[in-house]
């Protein structure tokens, strides 16, 4: 919808709620009411000050997108956010001024929604400033700051002071697909009860019964939901999100997965030993290069990665390859009914790099989508279990990924194929992986992949800012903090001693009685939604205002919450009472090329396969894809960009959660099935010319 006419619904809907619940005053509670004629009318004022702001976004965002046909940038983002939360406002406007009259019309309830609304939409506008100064500061075209400390202290500020807990309670969710809104409560209500949890000293029995108590008070109060929610995302440790993300590899859990996943024939996981590869030099055969095992932080040792096969094929079940096996009873990784049923081997190999912030998951996370594309595409799947910062931080993830991709050329006989095409994927930090890893193929002179297709990649391994990155302030499932500790685990900054990453039992390490209750908050908290919000709720106090604007009451100096971003003269966006503690170093690791392939050099990128990204609108990654493939663009390079609509990072891990998760796989499949099917460009290995033009660019 055009943002004007949205912008005057806005208008004329908070006028008419104005004036309908003016007109039942008497019949209303006069609390409720005065919260409700206030929030509407504060909406109504933020909403002609975003006006202007949006207006000025809308002038020139066009200017920042990868191509007319790729519309996706951050300043995009942020204007379709603000427009998502007005439509939210006029939709429930319009329900009061139809029902306010009615008996069943609950005042308190629809006045605590339009104060939470009201909330989100005052920290929008003031991401909107910071957005405008960012878009002021910065070359023409130039999506991320280019300050040498990376973000700078005064956008520090601003998101460590700014209230969030609005955008985890009553808001939760309000710009993304509605079929994704009961999933992303259900997270968010096992990670505050797990969170609340987390440190205390209960027996197995009390701490599933404490969680009980738990999540059913944060079900029913979104307010305090909320509020916990932010504190946990600002103040635990590493260890803590490494803990709860792995949950889905306990085997419970992977287990109730897996009764919806695809069948395979073949799900082997194996232990590549570390020894030297000798590799044929891609420019001439003849000659080899030496490839050697991982070596960094504790020296040389194996390589973990799993196979995934939809058909058994030949060499699937030698003796060669269940040797290396790391499991007890190889043979019942293999679909015995079908061990004389072999295929021959299939020309394409397809090698996977999982996501989780190059800390958490395996390949056990990433399955269930993987073994659908394994029968999707008939195509053998080697996806890599790399080990996890920050145990095991920067180059030893690069240097494991490496090393079995080279194995895999040189072993792709055991894997069911002949690797006539070979397709790097991945997610996230698996994207950057599967980038560097080529980068990595090219400076050694062995054979790069046939193309790549990288969801929602980490290309900048920075903590600077970009207007998609001034969404981790909304986003419950990549909170800035978050983003922050996994880049400062992974560039080593907060390592502490580094040793061998052990596989350890998730299971034993939550216990069985935490990780069941998840499951029932898993498969409850969508319903207990439904029936438990639209009662009345336990509402928290609000935060308390000034005449001037939203205030928060919490004890701290002014000093200590004032941010420096050029506000209007009366206006401040609500503070937080949980300020997070972010270290944001900036260290020469953090600028390697092989960390950050958007700083590559050109030389570095010029000779990558055809890469194809897949990004999403609403992720605060969405400007690393963006600038990447407008950099790979610039020097020469086959590249495609995609953006898709209304979903959250890590969609890929939300196949089967809705439709439109669905269909976002569905593109990723489809780039995967064009580097096999389609004939790769003629490769070259010239120097590039950056005073070339009119490069041609696969787009």
């Amino acid at each position: 919808m055009e943002h004007r006419i949205v912008f005057t619904t806005l208008d004329t809907v908070c006028a008419e709620v104005v004036s309908a619940v003016s007109d039942q005053v008497n019949l209303l509670s006069n609390d409720a009411t005065n919260q409700l004629l206030a929030a509407m009318r504060r909406i109504q004022e933020h909403g002609r000050a975003v006006e202007a702001l949006v207006a000025g976004f809308t002038a020139v965002y066009h200017l920042y997108d990868f191509d007319p046909k790729t519309p996706g940038n951050g300043y995009r983002t942020l204007v379709k956010v603000v427009q998502s939360c007005l439509l939210h406002i006029i939709q429930k406007g319009r329900y009061i001024v139809s029902n306010c009259g009615g008996v069943f019309f609950r005042v308190d309830h629809n006045a605590c929604e339009m104060e939470a609304y009201c909330v989100a939409l005052c920290q929008l506008r003031a991401l909107l400033y910071v957005a405008r100064r960012l878009l002021n500061d910065n070359e023409h075209g130039q999506l991320y700051s280019q300050d040498d400390c990376g973000l700078s202290e005064k956008f520090m500020k601003e998101y460590t002071s700014m209230h969030k807990a609005c955008f985890y309670g009553r808001c939760l969710g309000f710009q993304f697909s509605p079929s994704l809104r009961p999933f992303l409560q259900t997270v968010v209500i096992s990670m505050v009860s797990f969170g609340e949890n987390y440190k205390k000293q209960q027996t197995r029995l009390g701490r599933a019964a404490l969680s009980v108590f738990t999540s059913g008070k944060y079900v029913m109060d979104p307010e305090l939901r909320g509020a916990e929610f932010e504190r946990i995302t600002q103040n635990l440790d590493m260890q803590f999100w490494k803990t709860f993300w792995n949950i889905t590899e306990t085997e419970l859990i992977s287990g109730l997965a897996s009764i919806t996943s695809n069948t395979v024939q073949v799900n082997l996981t194996l232990s590549v030993p570390g020894e030297p590869l000798s590799m044929p030099l891609a420019s001439d055969p003849s000659l080899a290069v030496t490839v050697s095992p991982p070596v960094a932080h504790w020296g040389p040792g194996p390589v973990h990665v799993r196979l995934i096969s939809h058909t058994l094929r030949e060499g699937q079940d030698s003796a060669e390859l269940l040797a290396l096996s790391r499991s007890e009873r190889p043979q019942r990784s293999l679909s015995v009914g079908f061990r004389n049923q072999k295929s021959p081997p299939s020309p394409w190999l397809l090698i996977h790099f999982h996501g989780g912030g190059f800390v958490a998951q395996t390949s056990k996370s990433h399955e269930s989508y993987l073994k659908t594309w394994s029968r999707d595409l008939n195509v053998p799947i080697l996806s890599v279990d790399y080990s996890l910062a920050p145990e095991a931080p920067f180059p030893r993830a690069l240097e494991e990924c490496f090393y079995a991709y080279c194995w895999a050329l040189k072993n792709c006989h055991l894997l069911g194929s002949t690797a006539e095409r070979v397709c790097l994927a991945g997610d996230s930090a698996g994207g950057n992986l599967c980038l560097t890893v080529s980068m990595k193929a090219m400076s050694h002179g062995v054979r790069t992949p046939d193309g790549i297709m990288a969801a929602y990649p980490a290309t900048l391994l920075t903590t600077d800012v970009s207007p998609s990155r001034l969404l981790t302030l909304i986003d419950p499932l990549l909170p800035l903090s978050v983003l922050c500790r996994c880049i400062n685990a992974y560039t080593g900054t907060d390592s502490e001693s580094v040793q061998p990453m052990q596989h350890l039992d998730t299971l034993s390490a939550l216990g069985r009685d935490t990780a069941v209750l998840l499951v029932d908050i898993t498969h409850g908290a969508s319903n207990w939604l439904q029936s438990l919000l639209n009662q009345t709720s336990v509402a928290s106090a609000p935060p308390t205002r000034s005449a001037n604007g939203p205030q928060d009451a919490a004890p701290h100096s002014e000093d200590m919450l004032q941010g420096t971003t050029e506000f209007p003269e009366g206006f401040e966006p609500l503070r937080s009472g949980c300020l997070a503690d972010i270290r944001t170093p900036c260290t020469p690791i953090m600028k390697n090329p092989f960390v950050s392939p958007l700083l590559a050099p050109d030389i570095l990128l010029k000779g990558l396969p055809p890469v194809h990204l897949v990004a999403s609108a609403l992720d605060a990654l969405l400007d690393d894809s963006v600038m990447f493939a407008k950099k790979l663009r610039s020097i020469g390079q086959p590249v495609t960009l995609t953006v898709v609509e209304d979903l959250p990072h890590g969609f890929l891990s939300l196949s089967q959660i809705s439709t439109e998760t669905q269909e976002a796989v569905d593109i990723c499949v489809g780039r995967i099935r064009e580097v096999f099917e389609q004939d790769p460009p003629p490769k070259t290995h010239k120097q590039p010319n950056l005073n070339q033009k009119n490069n041609t660019v696969f787009d």
